[in-house]
């Protein structure tokens, strides 16, 4: 029962790699659904006629709408939160890549390979992901605030942010999860041992909520909330990466030092 199977191990690795690289492919995968510009016409008449703003100016909103319209029609997705869980999935990759590792390997070498490289990745991840946090929270609040400041920012919002490619989304997630969920089962099917590894369950367990959590957060609200919803999940999802970056890390540094010591 305890016999490792390589090749369930091997496939393991690879649909795991096939996850993380969906994950980063998501931004050119995905397209933002395009704004109709009678649309956001419309809106914008809706928000002159709803505003109390004595200094709004009806022409002005007009002239702006050609440029409003050229923001809308920007093929950008504004999509974070499935390109941000790469950071989470990569650390599961480079944990059952380092058991792949040991297939080739010997002990010490692999021991040494696994802490240097583990403290460099870790600190180079805990890094990108706090700027990528800090990404996320500005963008954050400037969808807020805009959304909250009738009537331009509104229209501003609704042109740039409000048309969430949901359908593509749920579509890219679907098929993340059909790959976790046949990376669980390989791993299981390569060694039950890896079940007895807390570390690996709990971190694929982390990696599996936080995909549900990103289709809980894209599903409940209206599509013109998604984008903040999007953005809430990948701060979740930063955030999550961020403390097992610094789990990977002490448990790098001790392995390095039982080596050296």
């Amino acid at each position: 029962m305890d016999e490792l199977r390589r090749p369930f191990l091997i496939a393991a690795v690879v649909l795991m790699g096939i996850a993380v690289l969906l994950e980063v492919g998501a931004a050119s995968i995905l397209k933002r659904s395009p704004v109709e510009p009678g649309d956001l016409r419309r809106l914008t008449f809706q928000e002159a006629n709803r505003s109390d703003d004595d200094d709004f100016d009806l022409d002005d909103a007009v002239d702006a709408l050609p440029e409003l319209e050229e923001m809308s029609r920007e093929n950008r997705p504004p999509g974070r939160a499935i390109p941000y869980m790469a950071l989470l999935d990569v650390i599961l990759l480079y944990a059952v890549g380092m058991m792949a590792l040991s297939l080739v390997a010997p002990e010490r070498v692999q021991g040494r390979i696994q802490g240097i490289v583990g403290i460099i990745f870790s600190i180079l991840l805990i890094i990108a992901a706090i700027i990528l946090i800090i990404i996320a929270f500005v963008l954050l609040l400037i969808m807020i605030a805009l959304l909250t400041s009738p009537p331009f920012g509104t229209i501003a919002y609704f042109a740039i942010f409000a048309f969430f490619n949901r359908t593509g989304a749920t579509v890219v997630l679907s098929l993340i999860m059909l790959l976790k969920i046949g990376f669980v089962i390989c791993l299981v099917l390569a060694a039950q041992r890896f079940l007895q590894n807390k570390s690996i369950v709990l971190l694929t367990l982390t990696s599996l909520i936080a995909t549900i959590v990103i289709s809980f957060l894209h599903g409940f609200v209206p599509l013109f909330l998604v984008s903040i919803t999007d953005s809430i999940a990948a701060l979740i999802v930063a955030i999550l990466a961020v403390i097992w970056a610094i789990v990977m890390l002490i448990f790098s540094i001790v392995a390095l030092v039982k080596l050296l010591f």
